[in-house]
């Protein structure tokens, strides 16, 4: 194995063994907290250009199968672990995590001391890195000079509408990134989806009669999200039942008056534990964060709280006081895990349904 390094923004050089492509990149860098699903978290569009480091001491044990793909082209710009695995024994595997890495175009650096490296990051917030071949000036200049884009969900976003059939509800999902994991969780309840991209207008929505809309996870800013959107949420959020996951939930928040701060420590991981306020039960759930509603804010607004983060206590759920709609911060998707969260998923279609059939 050849040497590689890991360079920060800050100065900080982390010296480690180089695997998947021998690619010179930079992004941004947070860590995944999670034990397992690395495939998951490789392939969904939240981490678009960005460097994950793995805090679980070893990945790439169950090598790569494609039924777990949150996407088609994996967007991250590096993966950062302890040890990779280099035997697997799983009768699913399709190709070593190494070999996939090698096929996008994605460099790794192992033998990186990642909970050292996390807890730097704890204390520094997310911050530009760039994995190179030797830790010069140069190396530094360049990163130095790097500028971060803001068309993110236009880059990873579908450009154009398609459909995921079904013979059950019509739902209309609104692509900022979404992940495969809420096309299959919808698949489950039979939903007919059409998928449309974050450029959809009212009458695009309109056209398609829909039972119900989704707004889906996506990475960046929701600053960033290209306007008309909030008035898209406005609007429908008092006609059809509307949920909203990830990125779609800090839109639905914003097209309703809240406030929402940038998180100085980004929470990737799977083991949140998430409070539902209704029923005081404890849920852990898969989350993906950089940015968090301002309670604050919320005090003279029809937003009720219904998920809360056991560790910090951070907005994770929010209801309409008057419409049928409502979000989550976390990914209730199941994918990588825990199936735990679904429920919400359950609950939006049971609303769907009863509207389709005249219920509501």
């Amino acid at each position: 194995m050849s040497k590689r390094f890991l360079i920060l923004q800050d100065g900080t050089v982390f010296s480690g063994e180089a695997f998947g492509a021998p690619a010179t990149t930079f992004g941004e860098i947070v860590f995944y907290t999670g034990m397992t699903g690395y495939q998951e978290v490789i392939t969904n569009p939240i981490y678009h250009n960005q460097f994950i480091t793995f805090t679980t001491p070893t990945i790439g044990a169950a090598g790569i199968n494609h039924r777990a793909d949150e996407s088609i082209t994996p967007v991250v710009k590096g993966v950062i672990a302890r040890e990779i695995a280099e035997v697997s024994t799983n009768r699913l595997q399709q190709m070593t995590l190494d070999a996939y890495l090698k096929r996008h175009n994605i460099p790794g650096v192992s033998k990186i001391d990642t909970r050292a490296l996390a807890r730097h990051l704890r204390k520094t917030g997310t911050q530009k890195a760039s994995i190179v071949d030797e830790p010069d000036q140069h190396a530094f200049d360049q990163l130095s000079a790097m500028v971060l884009t803001t068309k993110q969900v236009q880059q990873v976003a579908t450009p154009k509408a398609y459909a995921n059939p079904g013979r059950g509800a019509n739902v209309v999902v609104i692509d900022f990134g979404l992940k495969s994991g809420l096309l299959r969780v919808l698949s489950d309840f039979d939903a007919n989806v059409t998928v449309l991209p974050a450029t959809a207008t009212i009458d695009e929505v309109a056209n398609l009669d829909p039972d119900g809309l989704v707004l889906s996870s996506g990475p960046g800013a929701p600053q960033n999200v290209p306007d008309g959107i909030l008035t898209l949420i406005r609007y429908y959020q008092e006609r059809v039942p509307l949920f909203g996951v990830g990125l779609g939930h800090e839109l639905f928040a914003l097209a309703n008056g809240a406030k929402l701060n940038k998180i100085p420590v980004e929470r990737h991981g799977m083991n949140h534990p998430i409070r539902e306020q209704i029923t005081n039960r404890v849920i852990f759930a898969t989350q993906g964060q950089g940015f968090g509603v301002d309670i604050a804010s919320l005090a003279e607004l029809p937003l009720l709280i219904t998920h809360i983060d056991l560790t910090d206590n951070s907005v994770q759920g929010l209801r309409h006081r008057d419409f049928p709609a409502f979000s989550v911060q976390f990914f209730p998707d199941a994918a990588p895990g825990p199936l735990e969260a679904t429920q919400v998923f359950a609950e939006f279609m049971e609303v769907v349904t009863m509207r389709k059939e005249g219920a509501v």
